[in-house]
């Protein structure tokens, strides 16, 4: 990962507007981690990352920067919420199951990494087994001509443990199951399906069987290690209030007691092999309304050295959501209806009133953020939406106060629909 904090921050510009504070901290912690893997060895280990922590409101990005760093990175991510977990002894998810999903997700990455090498080879068995069960070409078979036609194969089902079904689920039951999946044996059974379907399920099979799964694991695991991500959301929930009295808090201090291990770095054992913390980035959020940075307990206050603040969005963010990010609301709905046959043009007139419009439901009912952007659109579209083949519709200002002005008058009707 050999791009400069200025580029990175240029790259996040694309799809994530304002918040400059944030993508900056972000950028920085990326490029330590390439910096400090050109460092000694015995240097390298001694330098952890420098945790961040995100405050702002709902819907102003938080996630997103998160996401996207780590989409740009190709580095393991996981998204959690503080306030699944509950402290030790008690009944719910154990902060371990964080790291034991980062090694999962690391692993999934490696071996869908390891699949597309083997894609060319995978496809080719799997089209001689068709070719072979039905008597043709396998030029016959990449043709299409057969698709649709109804044939026999042997899949692979993976064994289900007779177990957990009894005992139910829960964090220790599902890593139980994880650990033992692999040395149960599988079973072939036979399924229907046509030619196109059963194409792609033998291609997968055929790839599961080419790629080097001890490869998949040893990489997940350095990966997970070296490289992964973890975003821990709704941290100020835990919080302790100020002014709160009585004793410890079972769903709030205790869960930052949980926490604070896996944050510090710890060895933790996965289906995988034992995956160390120490070198993980940890990105904490929260939009801390009740609760402030300083009702986290010290120490755990002292892993999130890097404090950015990002700001509430208003009208002018908006506009600028809707159309300058790469994949922006406005063209993903363009580009939605046009397989339908419906090409929308949104005026800049009617773009300004939709922003206009999801500012001031923010305003008089919940901030959500960006969020509330979808939710108007939704409305705006409904009508248009709901019908195919329409040919150029333009959306007018004019179209967008029909759609909204009934709903926005009303407090009730807005709450409900916007």
């Amino acid at each position: 990962m050999n791009l400069t904090p200025a580029e990175i921050v240029r790259e996040l510009d694309k799809h994530i507007i304002g918040q400059e504070s944030a993508k900056k901290a972000v950028a920085v912690a990326l490029r330590n981690r390439y910096r400090r893997k050109r460092l000694p060895a015995a240097l390298a280990r001694e330098i952890v990352p420098r945790n961040i922590l995100m405050i702002g409101p709902t819907g102003v990005g938080k996630t997103e920067i998160a996401r996207r760093l780590a989409r740009l990175a190709g580095a393991p991510f996981l998204k959690v919420e503080a306030t699944k977990f509950t402290e030790v002894g008690y009944v719910g998810r154990d902060v371990d199951s964080i790291v034991r999903d980062l090694a999962e997700a690391s692993y999934q990455m490696v071996l869908q990494e390891l699949k597309a090498k083997v894609a060319e080879r995978a496809t080719a068995q799997a089209e001689e087994q068709l070719s072979a069960l039905l008597r043709v070409s396998a030029f016959d078979i990449r043709s299409g001509r057969f698709d649709d036609q109804l044939v026999e194969i042997e899949v692979d089902e993976e064994s289900q443990l007779p177990f957990m079904g009894v005992l139910g689920g829960g964090d220790q039951m599902q890593g139980l199951g994880n650990m033992l999946k692999g040395l149960l044996p599988q079973r072939r059974v036979r399924r229907r399906m046509r030619v196109k379907e059963a194409l792609e399920v033998l291609k997968n099979q055929e790839a599961e069987r080419l790629v080097d799964k001890e490869e998949a694991t040893q990489e997940g695991l350095r990966r997970a290690q070296e490289d992964g991500i973890v975003f821990i959301d709704e941290i100020d929930k835990v919080a302790r209030k100020q002014g709160s009295v009585g004793g410890p808090d079972v769903s709030g201090e205790g869960v930052q007691r949980d926490l604070l291990p896996v944050v510090e770095g710890t060895v933790v054992s996965t289906r995988l092999g034992p995956v160390s913390t120490e070198h993980v980035l940890f990105i904490a959020a929260g939009a801390f309304h009740v609760s402030k940075p300083s009702d986290l307990i010290p120490e755990l206050q002292g892993r999130f050295p890097i404090r950015v603040e990002l700001s509430s969005l208003g009208a002018e963010e908006f506009e600028r959501i809707l159309t300058e990010p790469e994949s922006s609301l406005l063209k993903q709905y363009t580009e939605l209806l046009k397989a339908d046959g419906t090409e929308i043009h949104f005026t800049p007139e009617a773009v300004r009133a939709i922003a206009q419009y999801a500012h001031a439901a923010n305003r008089d009912l919940e901030d959500i953020g960006a969020r509330r952007l979808s939710t108007v659109l939704e409305r705006v579209l409904e009508e248009v939406s709901f019908q195919t083949d329409l040919g150029k519709v333009e959306i007018t200002k004019e179209y967008v106060e029909a759609r909204l002005a009934s709903v926005v008058a009303s407090p009730d009707l807005s709450r409900y629909i916007l």
